[in-house]
């Protein structure tokens, strides 16, 4: 009787990632945006939108984010005049694996050398969302000389960390990450092909997000940020603080972090305080993901926009216009 259930259950694994390999060769994109970038031992992929005379935006996705989810925010960017440039992280979407660990030391350092390869010679406004600020704020004070402004979105700050609640969600975060990327690996993951989008984007990005989700070694190397997330925050701040003189814009998902007395949204508020240009917007109506989605960007847009008209009043940065 057991071997007849072990043989069933057999036959549905194996028929659970048939149909999951069906469907991924049926949808997967069949061609990318943007262009691969050689670093000499391997490619990244970045995804530039908008008029090259443009005020430059560099976007640095989240945990398990990559290019794709900037998509609708690059299309609105490029329509108000920015140029405005997001890329995948190294084993990340569609772009080639990197050496591990992936910490934020890793990142920081092939993200200067995919923008020297790019031809990227201005300073950019560094716009970060979820772990990607944290990334963001390494890059700023490891390469001054390549920032203009920053903007942040719904971003964890290396200090939020030291907060217990936080420390916790992260660790558990890092965890729960190495079981997804286990079970993605195996294949178990490509039949939910299409609850990949948890955006709400639209054209063809919907469908690199959706390839993304099933992919095992996007997994794989999203996993080991994670991993390394609390190391990635100790050696950011480690590093330093933002150049108070840099204009600092935060957006946050959900209610205003102004009306809560907890350390979450002091440290949410710090980068403001510590500016002085600093703004601060929250989208009550959208959530951590959908804050980048097009129902929800045209605050992100505004904080950019503030951001690029404070560079009028920090002549050390005007450059970036």
């Amino acid at each position: 009787m057991l071997k007849f259930i072990a043989l069933g259950l057999g036959v549905l694994l194996v028929a659970w990632i048939g149909l999951g390999l069906a469907i991924e060769a049926a949808f997967a994109p069949k061609s990318l945006r943007g262009e691969m970038v050689n670093l000499g031992d391997r490619r990244l992929r970045l995804v530039c939108e908008g008029p090259e005379t443009g005020p430059l935006v560099w976007l640095e996705a989240g945990a398990f984010g990559f290019s794709a989810d900037f998509a609708d925010l690059q299309a609105t960017l490029a329509r108000e005049g920015f140029r405005a440039c997001a890329y995948d992280r190294a084993g990340l979407g569609f772009s080639d694996p990197g050496p591990w660990p992936r910490d934020s030391e890793a990142i920081v350092s092939d993200l200067d050398q995919l923008m020297t390869q790019a031809g990227v010679t201005r300073p950019a406004i560094l716009v970060g969302h979820s772990m990607g600020g944290q990334h963001v704020r390494l890059f700023a004070v490891r390469h001054p000389e390549r920032v203009a402004g920053v903007v942040l979105l719904d971003a964890a700050t290396p200090e939020a960390v030291e907060i217990p609640m936080v420390w916790r969600f992260v660790a558990t975060f890092g965890r729960l990450s190495q079981g997804v990327a286990l079970l993605t690996s195996a294949g178990l993951a490509k039949p939910l092909f299409f609850l990949g989008d948890r955006i709400g984007l639209s054209g063809p990005a919907v469908r690199e997000k959706q390839a993304a989700f099933v992919s095992g070694r996007h997994a794989r190397n999203a996993a080991n940020e994670a991993a390394h997330w609390l190391e990635s925050a100790r050696m950011t701040r480690a590093a330093g603080q933002l150049d108070p003189a840099w204009p600092v814009a935060v957006v946050t998902a959900g209610p205003s972090a102004r009306i809560r007395d907890s350390a979450w949204a002091d440290a949410r508020l710090a980068p403001v305080e510590a500016s002085q240009h600093g703004s601060y917007a929250a989208v009550s109506a959208a959530g951590h993901a959908t804050l980048l989605s097009h129902a929800h960007n045209a605050e992100i847009v505004a904080a950019v926009k503030r951001v690029s008209a404070s560079l009028d009043q920090t002549p050390a940065n005007g450059a970036a216009n």
